[in-house]
């Protein structure tokens, strides 16, 4: 199946949208779309919230999946909930995945941390950083439905950075993939390879939609991420990095193409056809690297001297009133050639001047 053959927006959850998701959203998804009857309650945050799985499908092959294991990284959650509207849509499709493979999807395993906007949980942990000593309920939880589950494949989704580049290009990483390693050698094992060519699968496609915007997560080896831990544990897991689409902070392009890789691997897991892939293509796929800034300004004058610098900002997101606003700061000033901006403004462009003074970060810059 072709990714240009699911139009994204039939299955879209418009409901919820913007980078603040919570679990209320979820509970009102559930009962609009009747799917109470597929969920279960498999246990409790710290700040005794609930932690939700929706289970789908009866066949053979069995993926689980979680989002929002970071709170403030909910692009990936917008994307499942799109891939479930598709699979309760009856098209040939999503009846195929449905009858191959059986899906556990924990939408939120961070609830907390969703609703604080915060990466770490109500006990400020990095959940990521949790999987060998276990000390958090929500890791706990991860873990006890892993053992009972006994998943064939593993989707770890999460988002990333809008510094992210692919390789030494100026184009975002928009989505990116991980094939973690499961020793510091970062051998590849048999699943380790299954994840690798799951991945090139889901990037022969977006190469058709987001050419070059592709790119590969660092795979240093860490025990205590879970990515890693449950590929030492014999199960191919893949992670997914959703990252910056242009002019997308509210990251609904990038949904979309998380939407259309989820779908591309699991149509490629239900009709058995991940071995057709080549691992060694996984290695095709650029690494990321870290040379943007949301906004790049060049050539702006140093007091009382004939020399310019170039200053570098990135937006720090806070959660207000519920609603995320992005707050600019400067990260780095200096030569930053090399570095590319969302957004790029050269002082000595006087059009590019005059549109740098009508944005709120001319009185940042104090020049």
């Amino acid at each position: 199946m072709a990714v240009a053959q699911t139009n994204h927006s039939i299955y879209k959850e418009v409901s919820v949208q913007g980078r603040y998701v919570v679990n209320e959203q979820l509970i009102t998804f559930f009962k609009t779309q009747g799917l109470h009857g597929s969920i279960e309650t498999i246990g409790y945050s710290v700040d005794k919230k609930t932690i939700f799985c929706l289970s789908m499908g009866t066949g053979p092959s069995k993926v689980l999946m979680w989002s929002q294991m970071h709170g403030n990284e909910a692009t990936t959650t917008k994307a499942v909930l799109d891939l479930i509207n598709f699979l309760g849509s009856k098209t040939p499709t999503a009846i195929d995945i449905l009858k191959n493979c059986t899906l556990k999807i924990v939408p939120i395993l961070n609830p907390d941390g969703a609703a604080k906007y915060t990466r770490s949980n109500a006990n400020e942990v990095d959940l990521n950083r949790d999987a060998q000593d276990l000390d958090q309920p929500e890791s706990k939880v991860l873990r006890t439905v892993f053992e009972a589950f006994q998943p064939d494949f593993c989707f770890n989704l999460h988002d990333q950075r809008t510094i992210y580049n692919v390789g030494n290009t100026p184009k975002p990483a928009t989505v990116s993939f991980l094939a973690p390693a499961h020793d510091l050698e970062r051998t590849i094992s048999k699943t380790r390879a299954m994840s690798m060519r799951l991945i090139v699968a889901m990037n022969h496609e977006l190469q058709k939609h987001i050419p070059g915007q592709v790119g590969r997560y660092d795979d240093g080896f860490n025990a205590n991420c879970v990515g890693d831990t449950f590929q030492m544990l014999n199960t191919p897991t893949i992670l997914f990095e959703a990252g910056h689409y242009p002019d997308d902070y509210g990251r609904e392009k990038t949904r979309e193409y998380i939407f259309h890789a989820l779908l591309t691997a699991l149509n490629c897991v239900a009709k058995s056809e991940v071995d057709n892939y080549r691992q060694q293509d996984y290695f095709n796929v650029p690494e990321n690297k870290k040379q943007f800034f949301d906004v790049l300004v060049k050539h702006v004058p140093l007091a009382n001297s004939s020399k310019t610098e170039d200053i570098g900002i990135l937006f720090s997101e806070r959660l207000k009133d519920g609603t995320i606003v992005f707050e600019p700061e400067i990260k780095k000033r200096g030569d930053l050639r090399g570095f590319y901006g969302h957004k790029a403004y050269d002082y000595k462009n006087k059009e590019a001047l005059k549109l740098l003074k009508n944005t709120n970060l001319w009185n940042l810059l104090q020049i």
